[in-house]
C-alpha cells in the first residue's frame, strides 16, 4: 500500500502550504495528494508537480493520509522531502 512510503519517510511536509513550498523548493522527492481534496487545489499541485518533475501518488481519503502521517485530523497532500 502506498501509506507505508509516508510511514517510513523519515521527513514529511504535510498540508498543503508545507508541500507545495517543498516541491517549489526543489526538496520534494514524492507528493502524495487525497482524492477528496478540493479540486482547485487538486489541479495546482498536480500541475506544480509535473512541471517539477515530482511522482504523484493519489491516496483514498485526507483521514487515512492524515493518519498515515501520525496526525488526528485529515491532511490534503503530503510531501516526502529530502534530508
Amino acid at each position: 500500500m502506498s501509506y507505508e512510503k509516508v510511514k517510513q519517510a523519515e521527513k514529511l511536509s504535510i498540508g498543503t502550504k508545507q508541500a507545495t513550498r517543498s516541491v517549489e523548493l526543489g526538496k520534494a522527492k514524492a507528493v502524495f495528494i487525497a482524492k477528496d481534496t478540493d479540486l482547485r487545489l487538486l489541479n495546482k499541485i498536480t500541475a506544480l508537480c509535473q512541471r517539477m518533475d515530482v511522482e504523484i501518488t493519489y491516496v483514498d481519503s485526507m483521514k487515512l493520509l492524515g493518519k498515515a502521517c501520525g496526525i488526528d485530523v485529515g491532511a490534503a497532500m503530503v510531501a516526502i522531502v529530502n534530508e
